[in-house]
């Protein structure tokens, strides 16, 4: 016997004043409430309640665990409102991880107003611009530059990371300023070190660029690699060649001219930006907030700043 079902069937035996209207309010046949009764006074030993063909009466014990039972049954469902409640309400640890340039720039200016919006959420943030496996390294989201390429994740779209090439005052002023994407060639370019698993690994030794003339592809060499973007606007500033960077990286450099832009008329291509989660984890409350966060503060729909 179900014991909640049956004080559940009880109590609206004693409410409504017959097994009929009970079984309508429970959603059982009348018989299945005939059985709950007589399977609670067998268990109780004693009978709830007199029943003639005519009408039932309430016993004395009837009467005080009828009452009993309502109390049981406001418990569990108030237990029930808690447990809702407490599924619905973002809150517990939440681990993440973005690339450096994007962590540091965007996203961690913004995290001050979604813990404002989510007091109960706290976060790990792990700034890496190596790819990282959701499920083997504990993350519950990502955001990452580049195609997603497993099925097994739901890729929620970013604005596009622009980049633009920049060089020192110093260096052009020692080395000249290139008029033409061909010229980059006898140019120190300072590329980025990209990592293994990454789709970008193998454009490495070449520039793209759009310009007035279509799309153009340019080989590039340097002396320098560097798998950190910042880092390679510390040599970029410190005149040691061309860099394509971030350009929310170099934006405040190009205002206080300590670099400039080269080449302004030829565009690198931007890359796709996304926001990763696992397609087969569970959408908690708060991973849920997370994502809706970021899409609604960085996403693709969303106007970049000019």
């Amino acid at each position: 016997m179900d014991l909640l079902k049956a004080m559940t069937a009880y109590v609206q035996v004693v409410e409504t004043g017959s097994l009929t209207a009970a079984a309508l309010a429970c959603d059982l046949s009348p018989t299945m409430v005939g059985n709950y009764l007589q399977a609670l006074e067998a268990r109780l030993g004693t009978r709830l309640i007199h029943r003639t063909t005519r009408k039932q009466q309430i016993s004395a014990f009837g009467q005080v665990y009828y009452e009993r039972c309502v109390e049981i049954l406001n418990l569990v469902s108030d237990a029930d409102r808690l447990a809702l409640d407490h599924h619905a309400t973002p809150r517990g640890r939440l681990r993440i991880t973005a690339p450096v340039i994007f962590n540091n720039e965007c996203l961690v200016p913004a995290i001050a107003d979604y813990c404002q919006r989510y007091p109960e959420v706290q976060l790990d943030v792990v700034a890496a611009d190596a790819l990282s496996d959701l499920m083997e390294d504990g993350f519950e989201a990502a955001i990452r530059i580049g195609t997603p390429g497993s099925p097994d994740l739901v890729a929620r779209p970013l604005r596009p990371y622009r980049l633009v090439l920049c060089a020192s005052p110093a260096y052009l002023a020692s080395e000249g300023l290139p008029a033409t994407p061909e010229e980059l060639q006898a140019h120190e370019c300072l590329s980025y070190a990209y990592p293994l698993r990454s789709e970008m690994r193998s454009s490495q030794a070449e520039w793209a660029l759009s310009g007035p003339n279509g799309r153009v592809s340019v080989p590039i060499a340097g002396r320098l690699k560097i798998d950190n973007a910042d880092a390679l606007r510390r040599a970029a500033l410190a005149g040691m060649g061309i860099a394509m960077l971030p350009s929310l990286l170099v934006d405040a450099d190009f205002k206080a001219e300590r670099l400039v832009k080269v080449l302004p008329d030829y565009a690198p291509p931007s890359r796709p930006l996304n926001l990763l989660y696992l397609r087969d984890r569970q959408m908690t409350p708060k991973l849920r907030s997370f994502v809706e966060f970021v899409v609604e503060r960085f996403g693709d729909s969303v106007k970049a700043e000019e």
